[in-house]
C-alpha cells in the first residue's frame, strides 16, 4: 500500500519507518529539513515542505495514494490546517493525530472518521493495523499472539460462527462482535462508538458492518484475512 505521513516527529518517524519495513511505499513530509534527513534513508521517500500550503501539497501523488496520515503534534494549528488540506486534496482515507479532547472533537466536526492518540497508542500498534487491510484494532499478547478486531469482510456476511469455522479451518478463537452506534457530539455530527455484544451464539448470523473479535496466532490471523 501506498502512504503519505505528514509530521516526522516522534509517532509519525517510527509509524514510517516500520510501515516501509513491512514492505509499504511511504512519503515522509515535515517542515523540518533536520527530521527529512534523519529519515530519507529509511522510508521511501522524504520531503521537506509546508503541509498547511494548497499550492505546495497540490504537488503530492494524492490519486495514487491509499492512506493519508496527519501525525503532527506540537502544533494543534498547523495539525487542524493540515488536516483541512488533506481532506480538500485527498478523497481517500484520513488519519489524523488528536493532542487533546477539544482537538478530537474539531477533528470530528471536520469528518475525520479515524483519529489517532499516539499517548495510548504505539507507533508498532499503528503499523500493524494498517499494514493488514481489515485490521480495525490489535492487542497483542506475545510475540505470535495477539488478539485482533477486524471489520467482517463482505464474503462472509449472513453467515453464522459456525459457518465460518474460526476453530477447524483457521485455528482461531472466536471472542465476540462489535456493533457501530452512531451517536451525536457537540457539533451535531455523528460520532460512531463501539457496543460491544458479548457471548454471541453459534447460530447468530454475521451482520455487514460490524466488527470481528478474534484470538490467535499472528500468523493465522494474517491467512483469515488474506482469504477472506
Amino acid at each position: 500500500m501506498k502512504y503519505i505521513i505528514i509530521g516526522l516527529g516522534n509517532f509519525g518517524f517510527p509509524l514510517a519507518e516500520k510501515l516501509t519495513k513491512l514492505g509499504n511505499e511511504v512519503i515522509g513530509i515535515d517542515s523540518s529539513m533536520t527530521r527529512v534527513e534523519a529519515v530519507k534513508e529509511k522510508i521511501s521517500h522524504a520531503i521537506c515542505m509546508d503541509a498547511t500550503d494548497e499550492f505546495t501539497m497540490n504537488g503530492l501523488p494524492f490519486k495514487d495514494t491509499d492512506v493519508v496520515i496527519v501525525a503532527i503534534g506540537e502544533d494543534t494549528g498547523a495539525n487542524i490546517m493540515a488536516t483541512a488540506m488533506v481532506k480538500k486534496l485527498h478523497p481517500n482515507r484520513i488519519i489524523s493525530r488528536a493532542i487533546t479532547p477539544i482537538h478530537e472533537t474539531i477533528l470530528e466536526a471536520m469528518d475525520v472518521q479515524t483519529i489517532i492518540h499516539p499517548e495510548d497508542e504505539s507507533a508498532e500498534r499503528w503499523a500493524k493495523k494498517l499494514g493488514l487491510k481489515g485490521m480495525v484494532e490489535s492487542f497483542e499478547l506475545s510475540g505470535t499472539y495477539s488478539i485482533v478486531e477486524i471489520a467482517i469482510p463482505d464474503k462472509l456476511v449472513g453467515k453464522t460462527i459456525e459457518d465460518v469455522g474460526f476453530r477447524n479451518k483457521y485455528n482461531l478463537v472466536f471472542v465476540t462482535t462489535i456493533k457501530k452506534i452512531a451517536e451525536k457530539n457537540i457539533f451535531g455530527k455523528v460520532k460512531r462508538i463501539n457496543q460491544v455484544q458479548g457471548v454471541v451464539n453459534s447460530e447468530t448470523p454475521l451482520e455487514g458492518g460490524d466488527i470481528l473479535v478474534i484470538y490467535g496466532e499472528n500468523e493465522d490471523i494474517k491467512k483469515f484475512i488474506r482469504e477472506n
